[in-house]
């Protein structure tokens, strides 16, 4: 929002040289954010003068109208002598004066000024229309200054055509509604610098009369508590808004329309008070402000046809035909939003009926946002509007529309009114003191609050129980009962009066001091597991991302899940960021295949991603959550009744592989991802959640999604865990990603607590390495034969790796070959020949016994 600072010198005495460092120093204090200050001086530089124009001769011969002007600029160009410039307009003649720049200026944009020779004559400079001044939008013609406007030729045109002024451009947070206006910045300054405010709110208004102003039904008295109409006839309707009014909606950025429409966009700048004017001869009957009904549409003054949404408020004309809510009327503006062509003022309305309401602040927000329309009348709307300025924004409306425009004010005034009474808040005098750490005065913590507005009295202990102390009942004498005014709805709890104190008291002076951390062990074993595997993986080669949990309802078939999967089962959110994904992920791989499809898409061929996440199991049959309110600590038995009803968030690791593990080179191929890339993953990831080798069984599994043929499951003392392996080629497909995609998922909370294992005694003595080769059973898992192994070595065998899997003809329909290098070592000698041969010997003897395993070759 900008506004100009003489705009605010009419509301509070601000000090007469007042710097633009100070101005802003001083909002950021009060805690608004400032945008730009900008002094409308420099916007153009060199000499901007007043001119009289002396001579005009028309040039002939060219496409367009010339001109070559003697004007009269005093001595501001050195020499007194009139100067000499071209110009294309026409719109001013001999005896008028005008706004000149003269060579060496430059006006806003960067455009410079210069002497040049053009159309045969010499053009000594520019004489300048509005828009080019950078103070309206106006470029039919040149700017030429009224009679009454005392300056001569020569004289600084700045202050003339309003350059004189500064002008402050700040961004209001959602909290803050009332500062978007002169009226709430010229209090807030007056704060600042501790300086008399002469509020417009309070200016003497016309009150509701027994005879309305125009027949109106409020029929949603929620969406709209207040609703004020007042009609002015008569009006000129080539009345131009005055110089002083054009040039203030300018500087705020606001483009000028028509005397009634910029007396409305005036006053919601001035009073914060948006409103409308309607054509009081375009309307045929009753207005009638209600919702809005299903198949109704509106065209708003955008010109764009919208679709309606029963949320959304509406003011309908109940005279017009074809109204789809029976008597409820015609929608003729989008309430609060912006208003429709069909009433909006035109050229010839000579009868306009301004309309000052009040409406909720929620409704307007989401019809803005549904809309996608955020008018400058939404943005005050939803941040919260002062319902006591109706009647004040009216009797303004029409005191400045008949002045400017003629015509006669309506007796009747319309002032539907169902506005609540602001609630009190209870509040201990010494709450902002022990919140700050600054020692407030009673007396001073109830000056600042009267300052801000509020009604204030002292209460007796009691009033105060239960109502919002900070964990604390009210027990002493200094218990105040605080009204908040009716411009400050975020006012609503002890809390939001405590910041008003410490705000306006000063950010400066409350002490900035660390807290003290609390006495712990740091991180949790959990969080400690989740790093180690993160860290792990990341050492593998996969890259972390962080994906949002939402889904979509058909991911649970584009993942072939079965009918009965427990996965289908999900949580749905009652307001969803997107509608296409409302309900909440139950396993990590389905948003994670969508971010390996969005790498893959933007040219990534070799892609390895990781995510540690939670996913969210609903439980079933557990109602809704209980009602808790907000003054004061829900009880134990109130958590318990709230957790039950969440949903189980487990934490999970998952891991996806797609192109090459190993990229190809001068040095050799590549070696594409596969399903054992993801099994090693889980292994990788068991070993750094410190569970040990000899617990984890990995065997053969169907689980969609992965393939059936190509998939494992990880146990960890018999316990399911995970699974890992190659995706399903119809998941691939219908996902839109490559072939042999491997993916691993696994449940971390599942993993059973990692034992405190003492550090391994390290041996300086050589190991003795044994290759075995063992031909079984093609159905026997590779996992269990080095299980065996394992056993039958005994203490002497260090590790055992299967390198090599083989299967022929030779070996025999369904059997298969498996390779493992075998690591014996001793801690305190070095094995002999002997020693190790006999360990070797009975790990094959014990893999026999279980699997009938025989040496290939023997």
């Amino acid at each position: 929002m900008r506004i100009p600072v003489s705009w605010l010198r009419e509301h509070v005495d601000l000090p007469a040289e007042l710097s633009a460092e100070e101005l802003d120093q001083a909002l950021v204090n009060l805690g608004i954010e400032v945008e730009s200050i900008v002094d409308l001086r420099s916007t153009v530089t060199g000499s901007l003068v007043v001119g009289e124009v002396l001579e005009i001769e028309e040039l002939t011969g060219f496409k367009k109208p010339i001109r070559f002007c003697r004007v009269d600029v005093g001595a501001a160009n050195g020499t007194g002598e009139p100067q000499e410039i071209v110009c294309g307009a026409t719109n001013f003649a001999v005896g008028d004066r005008v706004v000149v720049i003269l060579p060496g200026g430059v006006l806003p944009g960067g455009f410079a000024i210069g002497a040049r020779k053009t159309y045969g004559r010499n053009s000594n400079g520019m004489i300048c229309s509005v828009r080019e001044l950078g103070i309206g939008d106006d470029h039919a013609g040149i700017l030429v200054l009224p009679e009454d406007v005392p300056a001569k030729p020569g004289d600084d045109a700045r202050p003339v055509v309003g350059l004189d002024d500064v002008v402050v451009e700040v961004e209001i947070t959602p909290d803050r509604g009332y500062a978007m206006s002169v009226r709430g910045l010229a209090r807030e300054l007056a704060h600042a610098f501790d300086v008399p405010f002469r509020d417009p709110g309070l200016a003497p208004a016309t009150g509701g009369t027994a005879q309305p102003a125009y027949p109106v039904r409020v029929v949603d008295t929620v969406g709209c508590d207040r609703f004020a109409a007042r009609v002015v006839r008569g009006i000129d309707p080539a009345a131009e808004s005055p110089k002083w009014m054009r040039q203030r909606l300018t500087h705020a950025g606001i483009r000028t329309i028509s005397l009634p429409v910029d007396i409305t966009n005036y006053l919601m700048l001035e009073l914060g008070q948006p409103m409308h004017a309607f054509d009081l001869g375009a309307l045929r009957g009753e207005l009638v402000v209600r919702r809005a009904v299903p198949g109704e549409r509106l065209t708003t003054l955008d010109g764009v046809d919208r679709a309606l949404d029963p949320e959304d408020l509406v003011i309908c004309d109940a005279g017009l035909p074809g109204s789809v809510a029976g008597d409820g009327g015609v929608p003729i503006s989008l309430a609060a939003v912006m208003g429709g062509e069909t009433s909006e003022v035109a050229d010839s309305t000579v009868d306009v009926l301004f309309e000052a309401a009040h409406w909720d602040p929620v409704v307007v927000g989401r019809t803005a946002r549904r809309h996608r329309l955020f008018s400058e009348a939404a943005k005050r709307w939803e941040r919260g509007v002062d319902p006591a300025l109706p009647l004040v924004a009216l009797e303004r409306a029409v005191e400045l529309l008949t002045r400017y425009g003629g015509g006669t004010a309506g007796a009747e005034v319309l002032d539907v009114d169902h506005v609540r009474a602001p609630n009190r808040i209870v509040i201990d005098v010494d709450l902002p003191a022990r919140r700050a750490g600054v020692p407030y005065e009673p007396a001073r913590t109830v000056a600042l609050l009267e300052r801000v507005g509020c009604a204030v009295t002292v209460g007796d202990g009691r009033a105060g129980a239960g109502n919002g102390h900070g964990g604390r009942h009210a027990s002493g004498p200094e218990t105040l009962v605080v009204t908040p005014p009716s411009w400050r709805p975020d006012l609503t709890d002890p809390a939001d009066l405590v910041e008003e104190v410490i705000r306006l008291d000063g950010y400066e002076h409350v002490p900035s001091v660390l807290p003290v951390a609390p006495p712990g062990r740091g991180l949790t074993p959990e969080q400690r597991r989740r790093r180690s595997v993160s860290r792990t993986l990341a050492e593998s080669g996969f890259v972390e991302v962080l994906s949002p949990p939402f889904v979509s309802v058909e991911l649970a078939d584009r993942l072939g899940l079965p009918a009965d999967d427990p996965r289908r089962a999900a949580v749905r959110l009652a307001n969803p960021l997107a509608d296409t994904e409302p309900l909440m992920r139950t396993m990590l791989l389905g948003t994670l295949l969508g971010a390996l499809r969005r790498n893959l898409g933007r040219g990534h061929r070799d892609v390895a991603l990781y995510e540690i996440g939670m996913v969210f199991l609903p439980r079933p049959r557990t109602g809704p959550p209980p009602a808790m309110g907000v003054e004061h600590r829900p009880s134990d038995e109130e958590f318990r009744a709230a957790d039950a009803v969440l949903p189980d968030q487990p934490w999970r690791v998952a891991a996806v592989l797609a192109g090459e593990v190993e990229p190809a080179g001068w040095w050799g191929a590549g070696r594409p991802a596969g399903w054992a890339d993801a099994v090693q993953a889980g292994r990788s990831v068991l070993a750094a959640a410190g569970i040990a080798g000899d617990r984890v069984v990995v065997r053969q599994a169907g689980y969609a999604p992965w393939h059936p043929g190509r998939c494992a499951e990880f146990r960890v003392d018999d316990v399911l865990v995970g699974h890992a392996g190659e995706l399903h080629p119809a998941v691939l497909a219908e996902l839109d990603l490559p072939p042999r995609t491997s993916a691993l998922e696994l449940d971390l909370d599942a993993l059973p607590p990692a034992p405190v294992v003492p550090a391994p005694r390290i041996s300086g003595y050589p190991p003795a390495l044994i290759d075995v080769a063992l031909v079984l059973d093609a159905e026997v898992p590779a996992d269990e034969v080095g299980r065996a192994l394992a056993e039958g070595a005994g203490e002497l065998l260090e590790s055992v790796r299967l390198f090599d899997v083989y299967s022929s003809e030779q070996l025999g329909q369904g059997r298969r070959s498996l390779a493992y290098k075998l690591v014996f070592r001793a801690p305190d000698r070095t094995l002999t020949g002997e020693e190790a041969v006999a360990a070797r010997d009975a790990a094959v003897a014990e893999a026999a016994r279980r699997f009938g395993a025989v040496l290939r070759g023997a």
